[in-house]
């Protein structure tokens, strides 16, 4: 079979059949051929009507190819996103053609949702990239290939095009990307721990996850190395996750008896370890509004370069603030 021939980019791929070849569905032949489309992508863009060959429109994604046809796959120009796009200031640590490493701060909502339709990182990123986007199935958004909770601060990556939306994904699935939490815990943690419980749905409240058992939950794997202790009262903790569940972290640790400070879901009565500490630090760490969590570390491979990637950041300032509080004397 010829290699696919891009004829106008990103317009539309020409593909020739040979004996190697013949006899496979045409959509996972393209996806295995045209870089950059997923086969969900390619499935839809043949059941609207984007797949000819000799002059026929071709709408079934499950078509047998022959020997010696040759098709023709157009890619139509992305449609505006919905989210309408705005400007506010992004942290942004890296960007280039393919994707962009930022900073997110706690309070952001990265999609828009239901009562947060604006105001949100998908809405800053359309207004960052403006006609940068080269259009994500089919539609002029930015890949989000992971998310933080709206309170969680940390490390993101986002894919321009999709050759990185495709990259990442599946990087994301093999769990191939390095990826480290700084949190603090109530209680005295080990030295270095292991939580291993599958995640799903709390039966008793939808709104929450919990760890599960029987055939309803997703493997999860969480590791936890102590940093530091505050009295007994609270550990400062690196986590590294081996998958990435909903809430994750704030689970595992909630189901260990350590919940996380300042979590709204997982924190559901003042824990008795706050009585280890001095009033001054009992009554900030009681007081932080949200989940003391920040995705400190982010590591990948680049999509085209190959190239490994690595960030670091420190926490926000009001996490550093009550670091202070759980160290002071007073």
């Amino acid at each position: 079979m010829t290699e696919p021939t891009l004829l106008t980019p990103p317009d539309a791929y020409t593909v020739t059949i040979d004996e190697a070849k013949a006899g496979q569905r045409i959509d996972r032949l393209l996806a295995d051929q045209c870089d950059g489309l997923s086969r969900s992508r390619i499935k839809s863009l043949i059941e609207a009507g984007h797949l000819s060959s000799g002059g026929e429109v071709l709408r079934d994604p499950s078509h047998a190819t022959r020997v010696g046809q040759t098709f023709h796959l157009h890619i139509p120009p992305a449609t505006p996103a919905r989210p309408e796009a705005e400007h506010h200031a992004l942290p942004i640590l890296f960007e280039d053609r393919d994707l962009i490493v930022l900073d997110k701060p706690a309070g952001l909502v990265v999609h828009p949702a239901p009562g947060n339709e604006s105001g949100t990182l998908v809405n800053a990123l359309l207004g960052h990239c403006g006609e940068d986007l080269e259009g994500i199935g089919g539609e002029k958004r930015p890949g989000i290939v992971h998310r933080l909770d709206k309170d969680t601060s940390g490390l993101m990556v986002v894919a321009k095009t999709p050759l990185a939306h495709n990259a990442l994904s599946d990087a994301f699935a093999r769990r191939d990307i390095d990826r480290a939490y700084l949190a603090l815990a109530w209680g005295l943690l080990p030295p270095e721990s292991s939580f291993d419980g599958a995640i799903g749905r709390d039966k008793r409240d939808r709104k929450r996850m919990a760890v599960v058992t029987g055939t309803t939950g997703k493997p999860a794997l969480t590791h936890v190395k102590l940093l530091e202790t505050f009295q007994t009262g609270v550990s400062y903790i690196q986590c590294r996750l081996a998958t990435g569940r909903t809430h994750q972290i704030r689970v595992h640790l909630a189901h260990a008896g350590h919940p996380l400070l300042g979590d709204p879901i997982y924190l559901r009565r003042i824990p008795a370890a706050a009585r280890q500490l001095a009033p001054d630090a009992r009554r900030a760490a009681l007081d932080f509004p949200r989940q003391a969590l920040h995705a400190t570390r982010l590591g990948f491979i680049h999509p085209r370069s190959g190239e490994r990637m690595s960030f670091e950041t420190p926490p926000p300032d009001d996490f550093r603030t009550l670091l202070d509080a759980l160290r002071s004397k007073g």
